[in-house]
């Protein structure tokens, strides 16, 4: 399991940010793409580092829960594969898509169990994550690891 892929793709749409007469980007424009870019970066890490402060004060602004990176892991896919119950927590509040894959079909939960975090996984089971999503599922995770109390709080 990965969550560490962090390419943002921020693809040219046409008209958008081109002067219409000589087709030309302008730098102002290049500049905040790469802030925008940047900042995308600096929120993944936040989330994989735990850095609760600024992901809070981001997503309070408007930052959208649903930012992923190119391989498509999700803020709550990288809190919760770093152990980050906090974040995690703040997260599924927020409305966070609890079973969300990303490009590998990996989801949090199975992360978290890869990883062997017991809180996490704990938090994701209550707000209803799916055990049996994703490849490998959590479950099948969990078996192969040997993780019998997370098998458990599965079943119950």
């Amino acid at each position: 399991m990965s969550a560490g892929n962090d390419g943002v793709t921020g693809e040219d749409n046409g008209a958008a940010g081109r002067n219409r007469a000589t087709g030309t980007t302008s730098t102002t424009e290049n500049d905040d793409a790469a802030a925008a870019i940047a900042l995308a970066h600096a929120l993944f890490d936040a989330a994989r580092n735990g850095d609760s402060g600024m992901l809070v004060r981001y997503l309070d602004a408007g930052v959208p829960i649903t930012l992923t990176t190119a391989a498509g892991d999700s803020l709550l896919m990288l809190a919760a594969y770093n152990g980050h119950a906090a974040i995690v927590e703040d997260l599924l509040r927020r409305g966070s898509a609890v079973d969300q894959a990303n490009d590998r079909g990996q989801t949090p939960l199975a992360g978290a169990v890869f990883k062997g975090y017991t809180d996490v996984v704990e938090l994701l089971a209550a707000a209803g994550a799916d055990p049996d999503a994703g490849t490998p599922s959590a479950r099948a995770t969990a078996e192969m690891f040997g993780r019998t109390e997370m098998v458990e709080l599965f079943d119950r």
